[in-house]
Protein backbone atom coordinates (compact mmCIF):
# COMPACT_ATOMS: atom_id res chain seq x y z
CA UNK A 1 0.00 0.00 0.00
CA UNK A 2 2.81 2.40 0.89
CA UNK A 3 4.57 1.51 -2.35
CA UNK A 4 1.37 2.16 -4.28
CA UNK A 5 0.90 5.55 -2.61
CA UNK A 6 4.54 6.45 -3.21
CA UNK A 7 4.27 5.47 -6.86
CA UNK A 8 1.08 7.50 -7.19
CA UNK A 9 2.76 10.56 -5.68
CA UNK A 10 5.78 10.06 -7.95
CA UNK A 11 3.58 9.87 -11.06
CA UNK A 12 1.76 13.05 -10.05
CA UNK A 13 5.10 14.76 -9.57
CA UNK A 14 6.38 13.60 -12.95
CA UNK A 15 3.16 14.72 -14.63
CA UNK A 16 3.47 18.14 -13.06
CA UNK A 17 7.05 18.43 -14.30
CA UNK A 18 6.02 17.37 -17.80
CA UNK A 19 3.18 19.89 -17.85
CA UNK A 20 5.54 22.60 -16.65
CA UNK A 21 7.97 21.69 -19.44
CA UNK A 22 5.20 21.84 -22.03
CA UNK A 23 3.94 25.19 -20.81
CA UNK A 24 6.90 27.18 -22.14
CA UNK A 25 5.77 30.17 -24.14
CA UNK A 26 6.33 30.79 -27.80
CA UNK A 27 5.78 33.95 -29.82
CA UNK A 28 2.06 33.26 -30.00
CA UNK A 29 1.51 33.04 -26.24
CA UNK A 30 1.42 35.79 -23.70
CA UNK A 31 4.04 35.83 -20.97
CA UNK A 32 2.21 36.90 -17.84
CA UNK A 33 2.88 40.54 -17.01
CA UNK A 34 4.78 41.25 -20.23
CA UNK A 35 3.53 42.83 -23.42
CA UNK A 36 4.56 41.62 -26.88
CA UNK A 37 7.32 44.20 -27.30
CA UNK A 38 8.92 43.09 -24.02
CA UNK A 39 8.58 39.43 -25.04
CA UNK A 40 10.31 40.06 -28.37
CA UNK A 41 13.24 41.82 -26.75
CA UNK A 42 13.54 39.18 -24.01
CA UNK A 43 13.53 36.20 -26.40
CA UNK A 44 15.88 37.94 -28.84
CA UNK A 45 13.99 37.44 -32.11
CA UNK A 46 10.94 38.73 -33.93
CA UNK A 47 8.71 36.57 -36.15
CA UNK A 48 7.26 38.29 -39.20
CA UNK A 49 4.52 36.62 -41.25
CA UNK A 50 4.46 37.39 -44.97
CA UNK A 51 3.10 36.02 -48.24
CA UNK A 52 6.26 35.96 -50.40
CA UNK A 53 4.60 36.23 -53.81
CA UNK A 54 3.98 39.95 -54.15
CA UNK A 55 6.97 41.53 -55.89
CA UNK A 56 8.58 43.95 -55.30
CA UNK A 57 7.38 43.99 -51.67
CA UNK A 58 8.17 40.36 -50.89
CA UNK A 59 9.27 37.55 -53.18
CA UNK A 60 11.59 34.56 -53.37
CA UNK A 61 15.06 34.45 -54.91
CA UNK A 62 15.39 30.73 -55.84
CA UNK A 63 19.19 31.00 -55.93
CA UNK A 64 19.24 31.49 -52.14
CA UNK A 65 18.23 29.35 -49.17
CA UNK A 66 16.70 29.75 -45.74
CA UNK A 67 15.81 33.22 -44.55
CA UNK A 68 18.04 34.68 -47.28
CA UNK A 69 15.69 33.54 -50.07
CA UNK A 70 13.02 36.02 -48.94
CA UNK A 71 13.72 39.41 -50.46
CA UNK A 72 11.89 42.63 -51.25
CA UNK A 73 11.26 46.11 -49.90
CA UNK A 74 9.06 44.75 -47.10
CA UNK A 75 11.74 42.23 -46.13
CA UNK A 76 14.32 45.02 -45.94
CA UNK A 77 11.90 46.93 -43.73
CA UNK A 78 11.39 43.89 -41.49
CA UNK A 79 15.17 43.60 -41.10
CA UNK A 80 15.38 47.32 -40.31
CA UNK A 81 12.81 46.84 -37.53
CA UNK A 82 14.70 43.84 -36.13
CA UNK A 83 17.93 45.84 -36.12
CA UNK A 84 16.21 48.75 -34.35
CA UNK A 85 14.97 46.36 -31.66
CA UNK A 86 18.37 44.61 -31.58
CA UNK A 87 16.84 41.17 -32.22
CA UNK A 88 17.07 38.45 -34.89
CA UNK A 89 14.59 38.49 -37.78
CA UNK A 90 12.69 35.28 -38.52
CA UNK A 91 10.54 35.28 -41.66
CA UNK A 92 7.43 33.07 -41.62
CA UNK A 93 6.11 32.47 -45.18
CA UNK A 94 2.35 31.84 -45.32
CA UNK A 95 -0.63 32.13 -47.64
CA UNK A 96 -2.12 35.61 -47.40
CA UNK A 97 -5.24 34.56 -45.48
CA UNK A 98 -3.01 32.77 -42.98
CA UNK A 99 -0.83 35.88 -42.62
CA UNK A 100 -3.89 37.78 -41.44
CA UNK A 101 -5.25 35.06 -39.16
CA UNK A 102 -1.83 34.44 -37.59
CA UNK A 103 -1.84 38.03 -36.32
CA UNK A 104 -5.46 38.12 -35.17
CA UNK A 105 -4.76 34.90 -33.25
CA UNK A 106 -1.48 36.29 -31.87
CA UNK A 107 0.55 33.42 -33.31
CA UNK A 108 3.31 35.61 -34.77
CA UNK A 109 4.52 39.09 -33.94
CA UNK A 110 3.92 41.11 -37.11
CA UNK A 111 2.34 40.89 -40.53
CA UNK A 112 4.48 42.73 -43.07
CA UNK A 113 3.00 41.78 -46.41
CA UNK A 114 1.98 44.87 -48.42
CA UNK A 115 -1.01 45.30 -46.11
CA UNK A 116 -3.50 48.06 -46.76
CA UNK A 117 -6.00 49.42 -44.29
CA UNK A 118 -9.53 48.01 -44.29
CA UNK A 119 -12.19 48.55 -41.61
CA UNK A 120 -12.38 44.78 -40.99
CA UNK A 121 -8.62 44.53 -40.44
CA UNK A 122 -8.65 47.56 -38.15
CA UNK A 123 -11.26 45.80 -36.00
CA UNK A 124 -9.34 42.53 -35.87
CA UNK A 125 -5.82 43.85 -35.28
CA UNK A 126 -3.77 46.94 -34.50
CA UNK A 127 -2.54 48.60 -37.68
CA UNK A 128 0.53 50.82 -37.84
CA UNK A 129 0.84 54.14 -39.57
CA UNK A 130 1.32 53.92 -43.30
CA UNK A 131 4.98 53.49 -44.23
CA UNK A 132 4.78 53.59 -48.02
CA UNK A 133 2.71 55.93 -50.17
CA UNK A 134 3.77 55.47 -53.80
CA UNK A 135 4.25 58.82 -55.50
CA UNK A 136 2.64 59.09 -58.92
CA UNK A 137 2.44 55.28 -59.06
CA UNK A 138 -0.49 53.38 -60.50
CA UNK A 139 -2.96 51.90 -58.04
CA UNK A 140 -5.13 48.82 -58.59
CA UNK A 141 -6.78 47.79 -61.82
CA UNK A 142 -7.80 44.90 -64.05
CA UNK A 143 -5.53 42.39 -65.79
CA UNK A 144 -7.08 40.80 -68.87
CA UNK A 145 -6.11 38.94 -72.03
CA UNK A 146 -5.16 41.19 -74.95
CA UNK A 147 -7.80 39.43 -77.03
CA UNK A 148 -10.49 40.93 -74.78
CA UNK A 149 -9.21 44.52 -74.94
CA UNK A 150 -12.11 45.66 -77.16
CA UNK A 151 -14.78 44.21 -74.89
CA UNK A 152 -13.42 44.79 -71.35
CA UNK A 153 -12.72 48.42 -70.57
CA UNK A 154 -13.75 48.52 -66.92
CA UNK A 155 -15.85 46.85 -64.19
CA UNK A 156 -19.11 47.50 -66.07
CA UNK A 157 -18.02 45.18 -68.88
CA UNK A 158 -17.72 41.91 -66.93
CA UNK A 159 -21.33 40.99 -66.12
CA UNK A 160 -20.89 37.77 -68.11
CA UNK A 161 -17.25 37.20 -67.14
CA UNK A 162 -15.33 35.35 -64.43
CA UNK A 163 -13.34 37.62 -62.13
CA UNK A 164 -10.59 36.54 -59.74
CA UNK A 165 -8.80 38.18 -56.81
CA UNK A 166 -6.67 37.20 -53.84
CA UNK A 167 -8.69 36.00 -50.87
CA UNK A 168 -8.73 38.40 -47.93
CA UNK A 169 -7.02 41.17 -49.90
CA UNK A 170 -7.85 44.78 -50.66
CA UNK A 171 -8.53 43.59 -54.22
CA UNK A 172 -11.32 41.35 -52.91
CA UNK A 173 -12.82 44.41 -51.22
CA UNK A 174 -12.73 46.26 -54.55
CA UNK A 175 -14.67 43.45 -56.22
CA UNK A 176 -17.29 43.45 -53.47
CA UNK A 177 -17.71 47.23 -53.43
CA UNK A 178 -16.86 48.51 -56.92
CA UNK A 179 -17.74 45.76 -59.40
CA UNK A 180 -21.49 45.96 -60.04
CA UNK A 181 -21.99 42.56 -61.64
CA UNK A 182 -20.06 39.46 -62.71
CA UNK A 183 -20.79 35.89 -63.75
CA UNK A 184 -18.57 34.32 -61.06
CA UNK A 185 -16.06 35.52 -58.47
CA UNK A 186 -13.14 33.19 -57.78
CA UNK A 187 -10.69 33.67 -54.91
CA UNK A 188 -7.08 32.51 -54.91
CA UNK A 189 -4.37 32.39 -52.25
CA UNK A 190 -1.84 34.35 -54.34
CA UNK A 191 -2.36 37.07 -56.95
CA UNK A 192 0.05 35.31 -59.33
CA UNK A 193 -2.37 32.35 -59.33
CA UNK A 194 -5.01 34.79 -60.57
CA UNK A 195 -2.71 35.92 -63.37
CA UNK A 196 -2.26 32.28 -64.42
CA UNK A 197 -6.01 31.68 -64.37
CA UNK A 198 -6.54 34.55 -66.82
CA UNK A 199 -3.63 33.36 -68.93
CA UNK A 200 -5.07 29.82 -69.04
CA UNK A 201 -8.66 30.98 -69.75
CA UNK A 202 -9.90 29.81 -66.34
CA UNK A 203 -10.91 33.39 -65.53
CA UNK A 204 -11.35 36.52 -67.61
CA UNK A 205 -10.28 39.32 -65.28
CA UNK A 206 -7.88 39.53 -62.34
CA UNK A 207 -8.00 42.46 -59.91
CA UNK A 208 -4.44 43.38 -58.99
CA UNK A 209 -1.90 46.04 -58.12
CA UNK A 210 -1.06 47.58 -61.49
CA UNK A 211 2.74 47.75 -60.90
CA UNK A 212 2.77 44.08 -59.84
CA UNK A 213 0.64 43.09 -62.84
CA UNK A 214 2.97 45.00 -65.16
CA UNK A 215 6.00 43.18 -63.73
CA UNK A 216 4.29 39.88 -64.54
CA UNK A 217 3.33 41.01 -68.04
CA UNK A 218 6.88 42.19 -68.80
CA UNK A 219 8.32 38.89 -67.54
CA UNK A 220 5.83 36.80 -69.53
CA UNK A 221 5.37 38.48 -72.94
CA UNK A 222 4.07 35.28 -74.53
CA UNK A 223 1.13 35.22 -72.13
CA UNK A 224 -0.58 37.96 -74.16
CA UNK A 225 -1.88 39.77 -71.09
CA UNK A 226 -2.45 43.47 -70.44
CA UNK A 227 -3.78 45.92 -67.87
CA UNK A 228 -6.99 47.68 -68.86
CA UNK A 229 -5.79 51.21 -69.78
CA UNK A 230 -7.27 54.29 -68.19
CA UNK A 231 -8.99 52.50 -65.29
CA UNK A 232 -8.12 52.32 -61.59
CA UNK A 233 -10.22 51.37 -58.60
CA UNK A 234 -11.14 54.25 -56.32
CA UNK A 235 -9.13 54.46 -53.11
CA UNK A 236 -9.76 56.86 -50.24
CA UNK A 237 -7.28 58.06 -47.64
CA UNK A 238 -8.31 55.29 -45.23
CA UNK A 239 -7.18 52.57 -47.62
CA UNK A 240 -4.02 54.28 -48.86
CA UNK A 241 -0.58 53.53 -47.53
CA UNK A 242 1.10 50.21 -46.75
CA UNK A 243 0.92 49.21 -43.08
CA UNK A 244 2.00 46.64 -40.51
CA UNK A 245 -0.47 44.29 -38.83
CA UNK A 246 -0.02 43.77 -35.06
CA UNK A 247 -2.03 41.71 -32.57
CA UNK A 248 -4.99 43.60 -31.14
CA UNK A 249 -4.20 45.49 -27.98
CA UNK A 250 -0.42 45.42 -28.38
CA UNK A 251 -0.22 49.19 -28.10
CA UNK A 252 3.37 49.38 -26.82
CA UNK A 253 4.64 47.45 -29.85
CA UNK A 254 2.44 49.52 -32.18
CA UNK A 255 3.80 52.76 -30.73
CA UNK A 256 7.41 51.61 -31.12
CA UNK A 257 6.76 50.55 -34.72
CA UNK A 258 5.18 53.93 -35.48
CA UNK A 259 8.35 55.60 -34.19
CA UNK A 260 10.43 53.43 -36.55
CA UNK A 261 8.05 54.22 -39.42
CA UNK A 262 8.51 57.94 -38.80
CA UNK A 263 12.28 57.45 -39.15
CA UNK A 264 11.91 55.46 -42.38
CA UNK A 265 9.49 57.97 -43.94
CA UNK A 266 11.70 60.93 -43.01
CA UNK A 267 14.79 59.31 -44.52
CA UNK A 268 13.00 58.16 -47.68
CA UNK A 269 14.82 54.83 -47.48
CA UNK A 270 11.74 52.71 -48.21
CA UNK A 271 11.35 54.39 -51.60
CA UNK A 272 14.97 53.43 -52.32
CA UNK A 273 14.30 49.82 -51.29
CA UNK A 274 11.18 49.71 -53.45
CA UNK A 275 13.04 50.92 -56.53
CA UNK A 276 15.91 48.50 -55.85
CA UNK A 277 13.64 45.46 -55.53
CA UNK A 278 11.52 46.41 -58.52
CA UNK A 279 14.66 46.05 -60.62
CA UNK A 280 15.69 42.93 -58.68
CA UNK A 281 12.35 41.26 -59.43
CA UNK A 282 12.77 42.01 -63.12
CA UNK A 283 16.10 40.16 -63.18
CA UNK A 284 14.32 37.08 -61.81
CA UNK A 285 11.56 37.31 -64.41
CA UNK A 286 8.87 38.08 -61.83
Amino acid sequence: MKKSISMFVLLIGLSALMLTGCAGTDSGQEVEGKNRLEQIIERGYIEVATEPYFAPYEFIDPSKEGNEQYVGSDIEFAQYIADELDVELRIVPLEFAAVLSSITEGKYDLAISALSYTPARAEAMNMSKGYYYPKDAAGHGLLIRKADSDSIMGPNDIADRVIVAQSGSLQELFVNEQVPEYKEFKRVSATTDGFLMVQENKADVCVASIPMAQLYIDANPDAELMVVPGFEFTMDEETSGTRIGIAKGEDELTERLNEIIDEVKESGVFDEWHTKYTEYAKTLGL
